[in-house]
This record gives C-alpha cells, structure tokens and sequence, in this order.
C-alpha cells in the first residue's frame, strides 16, 4: 500500500511538473494563432460556426480543417470568455492528459516484461517526460494548431490498442476506431499513419483467432468511419446555401478539401489554393527530420528510439506469439517510421511542427526500451544495445546542441561526457561486473542527462518565447530555418524574424497607395495595400493584424446594421481585426486568399444588400494558384469607392 502511494506520488508530481511547464508564461504568446483564435471567438458566439467551424460568427467560411479542435476552445471561450487563456490553457491540459496516457501505456506494456511494479512504473515515467521535453511538443501543447488535439487522440488510441492486445478485449479496438475517426475530425488524413502499425500490432499480437482479429479490425475500421462520418454526413447533406464554404476547397466540398489541399496534394505537392506548390516547402529527402529545421524539434531521441526498438524486437524474436513489448514496440514503431518517412518524402505544403506527431512514438519505445533493457542489463546484448542507444542519445544531442550557435556551448561536451560514462556503466554490467547500487543509480541518472538534457534546454527556451503567426518552431532557432523551411533554401531563413513569430506577424494594416505587390502581384494589388506599412507590418498569410483603437472604434460604430463589420483578403487579416473589435469579419478568398468564396457577383449583391460595412485593404504573398475571386473583388471596390485611411490602414466605406 505504502508502495502504490509513492508511485502515485511520482506520477502525479510529473504531471504537475508538465502542468506548470506548459503553462508558465503562456499569455505571452497573445493570440498565439489567430486564425484559430478567430474562429474561436466566432464558434462561442454562434452554434452553427461552431459546428462548422466558420472563421466568423456570420459563417461566411470555415477553417480550411474539420472544427473538432475548435470545439474545445470554443467551449472554454463560452465558460470563461475571450482571452488568451481561455484559448491556450486547453492545449496545455491536452499536454498534459497525453503524457498521463503514455505513462499508462508503456507501464501496462513493460509490467509482464520486467514483472516489477516499479521497474515498469520507472519505463512510463521515463516515456512521459521524454515527451513532455521533447521541443516541438512543449511548443504545440502551449498554441491553439489543432495538432495538440490530434497528438492526445492518436495516444489515447495507441493505449487502447495496446490494451485490447493485453485484455483480449475487442471493445478497447472499437475504442480505439472511435478515437482515431475524431482524429480525422481534427486533422483528417495525418490521423491514418498510425493506422498500419495498430493494425499490424492487433493481428500479430491479440490473442484471438485469426478469423476473429481480421473481423475485429473490421469492427475498428467501422467505427473509426462512424467516429468522423457523421460530421461529414452532416456537412454533405446540408445545402451549400444553408452553410459557410468548405474553406481550403475550389468546390465547396468536404470531399475536396479531404483528398487535395489536406490528403494527397499533401503528398504530391498539386495543391490548388496553396502557397509554393510542389518543393517548395523544401526538398524531400530521407534525413529530412534530421536536418537542420526539423532537428531540433523532434530528433534527439530518434536515433535512440530506432536502435531500442530494432533490440527489443531482437531479444523478444522468441517470445509467444502474443507478447506485450513485441506488441507495443509494432504500435510505436510502426507510428514511427510511416509517419517518420511520410514527413521526409512528401512534397506538399509540411512545417517543422508538423513532427510533434512522432514525439509520443518516440518517447513510447524510449520509455519501454530503456526499461526493459536496463532490468535486462546483465545480459551481455541487452546491455550492448541499450549502451549503443545511450550514446547515440548523447551524439545525437551534442550535434543537435551545436547547431544552435552560442546556445549552452558547454551542454553539448556534458552530453557526450555524461553519455560515454552511462554507457561504460551499462556495458561494464553487460560483462559480469557488480556494480555498487549507489553507482547503478549514478549511471540511471547520466543516461537521463545524456538524452534529456539538450531537449530540455530546447524546451526552456521555447516556454521562454511568446509564439505566434501562422508558423512556428521550437527552440533557439526561429521561423522558418534550414532546408526544410518555407521555399527552398534560399527562403525565409533565420535572420531577420523575430524568435517565435511567423513573417508577417506585426501589426497594424497597410499604407494606402504605396503601389507594391499585393497577394496575387502586379502593383497595387487589392486595392493599393502594400505588404507592410501600417504600425509595424500588415498582417497577410502567415500573421495577423492589430489595427489602431482608432479603426476598431469604425468598425464598431453601428455594427448592429451589418451582417460583417468588414471584409478583407486572407483569414488572417481578417482574423486581427475580428479579435480586436469582435465582431464579423468576412474573410474574402478563406486563408490563403484563393477559395472562391465569394464570387464577385455574390460579394456585390452582399453590399448592395447593406450587409458589409468596410473593406479593408491588404495583402498577401505572391505565388498562390487557385481562385483570383478576391482580386477582382478588390479591383471592383476600388474602382467604385473612394479611399480613406483610418489608424494608417486603407478602407473604403461600402455603405
């Protein structure tokens, strides 16, 4: 009983230590993303842009993703109000909840293995806090992308795989199905790359017929459709005039936004809509996660986590056929590695923070590894190949640590020194050599220094660092760095952004008539709005405007007349302004500018009805295929209205 409680004790404390970790400092990062804070304010001030997931409250458009992320930050703003907190604390909790769930996950798996309590209990400790320290991971469960929500729904669905293998329970499977079909509800297709390795853990490992396996998986598969099918349901039978447009999509359809902009074009890199087209969101390759973008995100336990797995698959080659490591190292693995090279090898539109989807993969096997291996550590090929993790660990940190110019200089030779004298320890029982306990427990806590030590120092700085825009990274390097950046190399790199923020991330709107490139080039693109100007920068693409108090006061002033208090290229302009004064704003073009929502004639009908107040202009980045609606629209009120500036941004009253 006395032991049970000071585990408890152990675990609870972690989960405060990740509690705190994630929360601390967390308003610094204001709005964090705004096109999602957007779409959350207008989903607390009507049901049906929550359910859709609408940008504004008066559903002009949705996201260009399914709202299932929405709909918890929608419902913190209900209960506690608009504010960055009400916002960002849900993603930390989420943080939280998924380290929880992983400890529970590779302690039910390592139990059988090492038959102690607290050598399993000490495996999940260990797979909770690689992940709650691994970079990208401290920084996507303290921001409002809907990756946080996907990460906590794939976890809890690899659990509950895990736990069908070991309780022969099919309806923790169906669970699972259920988990992953809200997953697509988040993230659509991404959510399917954990699918291959559950489903090869299930057949392989449960201990049914084969007949009965293949019929369960047919259960799951079953209910990972009824888990997102009855929102798509919803979405197709609902008639496109009684809706938002399906932002992301050319058509207006559910369908398209799955299978292009967010499934296959992904993929191809034939995104229509999307900003660069294929490469140029970088060049595919093998090492894409180790190279210098990606790296410091998520690789610093990568090369430890390959070498673990392929040793406890080895030492267990003998073990029946329904073995619970064998099992869970398919579940985590195989989540690995088809996520792993999806990411490397795909040439669509992918950030660095993409990769947050390995981490719970990566901590798992990790975790699991490191604790079967180290109670097995008298064996002369379990100690081997948890030395050889050990240092790669350690090698792996110290380039990773290096990379990062002036960061720590000294951390990266403790790493090395910390990992070789862990490994020499490990190896030195591997051979017969009885070590004192007090020596044990000093090679336990170097192997902890020599893999958690960099990405803890990563983490640091990430909690340290307000983040917004519509890219972010983690760590000491910013925005968009390296070769797996936005463009290829040659882009956006590190100079010249401030740590955290996406470009475009001022504030304020544009100069008028400054005659530079707008969003779709040639000069005075949408209405004579350049790309900065204003009182810091416009917003456009990648970051949201802060208008002056003086603009926010105009679109106030009788709003209740107005259906939209404005309307404006790009989510994200449209987003700085619905945050700031609240009310809705019409994103013309959805966010990157080029849905065809809506068209010019019914943009024109809509004013003529008096049911927008201003358009604002603005711009965005060149190079965007799709629609050029909003161009004309621009070029319409332009040609119509006359001009006036308002807090240093360009409007014209439409009514």
């Amino acid at each position: 009983m006395r032991e049970t409680l000071r585990l408890r004790i152990e675990l609870g404390a972690l989960l405060a230590a990740v509690a705190v970790l994630y929360v601390w400092n967390l308003a610094a990062s204001g709005w964090a993303n705004a096109f999602y804070s957007a779409a959350a304010q207008a989903g607390s001030q009507n049901w049906e842009a929550f359910f859709f997931g609408s940008s504004d409250a008066a559903n002009s458009i949705t996201v260009d993703k399914p709202p299932a992320a929405l709909w918890i930050m929608d419902l913190s703003v209900r209960l506690f109000g608009l504010s960055s907190w009400s916002i960002l604390v849900p993603e930390a909790l989420m943080g939280v909840a998924t380290a929880w769930i992983l400890y529970l996950a590779v302690r039910r798996a390592a139990l059988p293995a090492t038959e102690s309590e607290r050598v399993a209990h000490v495996a999940g400790l260990a797979a909770a806090a690689a992940l709650a320290l691994t970079p990208v991971a401290a920084l996507m469960f303290r921001f409002n992308n809907p990756d946080a929500l996907l990460v906590l729904l794939m976890t809890a669905a690899g659990y509950a795989v895990v736990r069908s293998v070991q309780d022969a329970k099919a309806r923790w499977l169906a669970v699972a199905g259920v988990l992953l079909g809200f997953g697509f509800l988040t993230k659509q297709l991404q959510v399917l790359l954990v699918v291959p390795g559950f489903a090869l853990a299930y057949v392989g490992a449960a201990p049914h017929t084969l007949r009965k396996r293949l019929l369960h998986l047919l259960g799951a598969l079953g209910a990972m459709v009824a888990g997102a099918g009855w929102w798509i349901v919803a979405v197709m039978l609902t008639p496109a005039s009684a809706r938002p447009f399906i932002g992301g999509s050319q058509t207006n359809s559910i369908l398209e936004l799955t299978f292009g902009y967010n499934g296959f074009g992904r993929l191809t890199g034939d995104e229509v809509g999307s900003v660069g087209g294929r490469n140029g969101w970088g060049t595919p390759e093998l090492f894409r996660l180790f190279s210098d973008s990606f790296g410091g995100q998520i690789a610093w336990l990568l090369p430890a986590a390959l070498l673990l797995g392929a040793a406890l698959l080895w030492v267990g080659r003998r073990a029946p056929r329904t073995d619970a490591v064998r099992a869970s190292v398919i579940v985590w693995g195989g989540w690995v590695l088809v996520t792993g090279l999806t990411f490397s090898l795909m040439q669509g539109i992918i950030h660095e923070y993409y990769s947050v989807a390995l981490a719970p993969g990566i901590a798992a096997i990790v975790g699991l590894g490191g604790g079967v291996l180290w109670h097995r550590r008298r064996f002369p090929t379990d100690a081997f190949a948890l030395a050889a993790a050990i240092v790669a660990a350690g090698v792996t940190g110290a380039v990773l640590l290096g990379r990062a110019s002036g960061f720590v200089p000294w951390l990266a030779w403790a790493v090395v020194m910390a990992a070789l004298a862990a490994g020499a320890g490990v190896l030195a029982s591997g051979f017969g050599v009885r070590l004192p306990r007090a020596v044990g427990r000093t090679t336990a806590a170097l192997a902890l220094v020599a893999g958690l030590a960099g990405p803890f120092a990563f983490t640091l700085d990430t909690v340290a660092t307000p983040h917004s825009g519509a890219i972010v990274s983690a760590g000491p390097s910013s925005g968009f760095g390296g070769r797996g950046g936005f463009g290829a190399p040659g882009g956006f790199r590190n100079g010249g952004i401030p740590r955290g923020q996406s470009q475009a991330g001022g504030q304020g709107g544009g100069q008028a008539g400054q005659g530079q490139a707008g969003a779709f080039g040639g000069p005075q693109a949408l209405g004579g709005a350049g790309f900065g100007g204003g009182r810091g920068g416009a917003g456009g693409l990648l970051g949201a405007t802060t208008p002056s108090s003086a603009l926010v006061s105009a679109l106030q002033t009788d709003a209740s007349k107005y259906t939209w208090a404005a309307a404006v290229v790009g989510s994200n302009n449209a987003a700085g302004y619905q945050l700031a004064a609240q009310l809705p704003v019409m994103a013309l073009g959805g966010f990157n500018g080029t849905d065809p929502s809506p068209t010019p004639a019914q943009f024109q009908t809509l004013v003529k009805e008096g049911k927008i107040h201003y358009f604002i202009a603005a711009s965005l980045m060149q190079g965007s295929s799709g629609s050029n609606d909003a161009q004309q629209i621009a070029d319409w009120v332009a040609a119509n209205y006359t001009a006036q500036t308002i807090g240093g941004t360009t409007v014209y009253a439409l009514n």
